[in-house]
């Protein structure tokens, strides 16, 4: 009787583990199925050598200004941060200025509101998340200083997610208040879309149509997430050097050392 007890919970432990493994091919079939390809975008940034291209940050600043920063903060930067884009200390004090920081207390225990200073972090869009989800159908708009860190596919996926918008298929059920998107899982974002042709005017002329304004706040915001890239390319390139140089000199005493030994 033990016999035929451990036999059946053998052959119920076999059949478990095959659907398991049936379930997971099934799975990973459906996810593969699923599975958004972005196209791949040259980065002027991308590379061992590459390098953010000042105006394009600029403009890319420009258009996170004028479109996301009503829903969107950049929690990790502060406005001194912004001397990196190119811009001098009076425009960066001029852009700190803009802003409207709540401080204090004050002598008679009062907050106030004062204007931005260049230490002073980026003003946030909304004070807490409750109101962020209250003025935005429930959803909570991200901070992007980190977005193209935090989402697979980085530049190129936000990139795609801004030129994804298009009209639902006729067979396609759109949840209330929800976009389509090719580029964002399930096809439906909350996000309307932010960008359009000829929306944000570029000071220097430059080329605004979608697609452009899209690439410039790309560029920025891959700035944003990682605004010491330069310099790590450049400690590395150095490295790499010093390191070729130590191995030359290396092998140049191993060949005078041992150059009498036979």
């Amino acid at each position: 009787m033990k016999r035929a007890f451990a036999l059946r919970r053998g052959l119920l432990g076999a059949a478990a583990t095959v659907a398991i493994i049936l379930g997971g091919v099934s799975i990973a079939s459906v996810n593969a199925a699923e599975e958004i390809e972005f196209p791949k975008q040259d980065w002027p940034f991308s590379g061992m050598f590459g390098t953010y291209d000042r105006a394009s940050l600029q403009r890319g600043y420009q258009v996170y200004k004028e479109v996301c920063s009503s829903c969107h903060g950049l929690y990790q930067l502060s406005y001194r941060n912004f001397a990196d884009l190119g811009f001098n200390p009076d425009e960066v004090k001029a852009l700190a200025a803009e802003a409207q920081v709540t401080d204090g207390p004050n002598d008679e225990g009062q907050m106030f509101q004062r204007a931005g200073r260049p230490s002073d972090k980026v003003i946030r869009p909304f004070p807490n998340e409750q109101a962020a989800r209250a003025a935005n159908n429930g959803a909570y708009p991200p901070d992007l200083s980190l977005i193209v860190k935090a989402r697979e596919g980085g530049p190129d996926y936000v990139y795609a997610v801004l030129n994804g918008y298009q009209p639902a298929p006729a067979d396609v059920k759109m949840a209330d208040g929800m976009n389509y998107n090719m580029a964002f899982a399930g096809h439906q974002i909350a996000m309307p879309q932010p960008l359009q042709d000829g929306q944000v005017t570029f000071g220097d002329g430059s080329p605004n149509k979608l697609p452009d304004e899209a690439r410039n706040v790309v560029t920025f915001l891959a700035w944003a997430a990682e605004p010491e890239m330069e310099a790590r390319k450049r400690m590395g390139v150095h490295v790499l050097m010093f390191l070729v140089v130590a191995a030359g000199l290396l092998y140049a005493a191993k060949r005078k050392i041992w150059a009498d030994i036979h």
